[in-house]
């Protein structure tokens, strides 16, 4: 979380101020979610959102709860049925890069029928699947990609045009970890989701970018409170909102757009990045298996050569104030999550301490 956003909430807490300047008299968490003060917060949050990512106005902005792993059930619930002759399961089609896609996969077995069209597991994920190569079913109703994992460190560069490839299918993508970090092409996206404890805000929101074509296909199963078409039609008020985290996030979009909006906090992205991953490539110690090419801006992992140093080295980041770096139990080695709120100072440290640590232990 960017510090001026916390240092503002902290301002507010007892108290928010209106548009207008005076004091209501109660904090966000106290509002009623259908009052005409948190109604304005909501809505200014969903404003700002739309113009940052640009979202055109034939898609939706819902404002949901469950994060990613309850997406990965409440999108087949929503959109599996859709090119699936009546009382058949609709066919869903999977390309994994990670542990993310991966899940989504398993989960979407439970309501459709399911399909690899690519993976890049054998190759531990350290790549994405040349597009070209994809087996997509002509009669899926969707194509489910995950543009960044967090685990392996893997990102798509640009999403792919499923048209182009000889697909109706509508692209689904799971942009938890990359949302609001870079520009998002909604020419080829059908529905993206992602939890907002990331890039966007705290945790216990969920933000769902849907095309509204593809809204009203919910499978008869599916729960009034994650049926799309019910949600878009409430305006993300057919049950409690996680009011404080709209709010929260609300307060990180009006920062991103301080900053210059998603242009110039991706060239600070990308600065990061290539600070941490040159001083990794210029290392005897350190090393990233990714392709070059799809190595993430957001999820950086890194392994030692000589993994007996790793408990000297998670210590002695520790003692820097460098926190939160041991890898994923799944793949080992470090991981540094270089979000949006993490400034270029950050990243510097870091690099600083890795050097330090190579020459003491070299």
């Amino acid at each position: 979380m960017p510090q001026d956003v916390l240092a503002q909430a902290a301002n507010e807490m007892l108290d928010w101020p209106d548009a207008g300047g005076g004091r209501c008299g109660m904090g966000v968490m106290e509002m009623s979610h259908r009052g005409k003060e948190f109604m304005s917060i909501c809505a200014h949050a969903e404003a700002t959102l739309r113009r940052l990512l640009a979202v055109p106005g034939h898609f939706k902005i819902l404002f949901m709860q469950g994060g990613g792993l309850a997406e990965n059930a409440i999108v087949p619930l929503n959109l599996s049925a859709l090119r699936a002759p009546k009382g058949e399961r609709g066919r869903t089609d999977f390309v994994l890069t990670g542990s993310w896609s991966q899940k989504s996969w398993q989960e979407a077995a439970k309501y459709s029928s399911t399909h690899v069209a690519a993976s890049s597991q054998d190759s531990g994920f350290t790549q994405i699947p040349d597009p070209a190569g994809w087996q997509i079913r002509p009669d899926a109703s969707y194509v489910h990609l995950c543009s960044n994992e967090t685990i392996h460190g893997v990102e798509y560069p640009a999403l792919p045009d499923l048209k182009a490839l000889g697909s109706d299918a509508a692209l689904v993508v799971d942009f938890s970890s990359q949302v609001a970090s870079r520009p998002m092409d909604w020419r080829h996206v059908g529905l993206a989701f992602g939890g907002a404890q990331k890039n966007l805000g705290p945790a216990g929101l969920t933000v769902v970018v849907v095309r509204e074509d593809l809204l009203g296909h919910a499978l008869d199963i599916c729960p009034s409170a994650f049926n799309y078409e019910t949600v878009a039609a409430n305006g993300s008020m057919y049950n409690t909102p996680p009011t404080y985290a709209i709010y929260m996030a609300g307060l990180v979009f009006d920062w991103l757009e301080r900053q210059g909006g998603i242009a110039a906090i991706e060239a600070q992205n990308i600065a990061k990045a290539q600070t941490l991953y040159e001083a990794i490539d210029r290392s005897d110690l350190y090393f990233n298996p990714v392709l070059a090419t799809c190595r993430s801006r957001m999820n950086v992992p890194f392994f030692l050569r000589n993994e007996a140093l790793n408990a000297d080295f998670l210590s002695g980041a520790a003692a820097a104030g460098l926190l939160q770096l041991k890898g994923h139990k799944s793949v080992g080695g470090m991981r540094a999550s270089l979000y949006n709120a993490m400034p270029l100072a950050g990243v510097q440290a870091l690099v600083a301490y890795m050097q330090a640590f190579e020459r003491s232990h070299g």
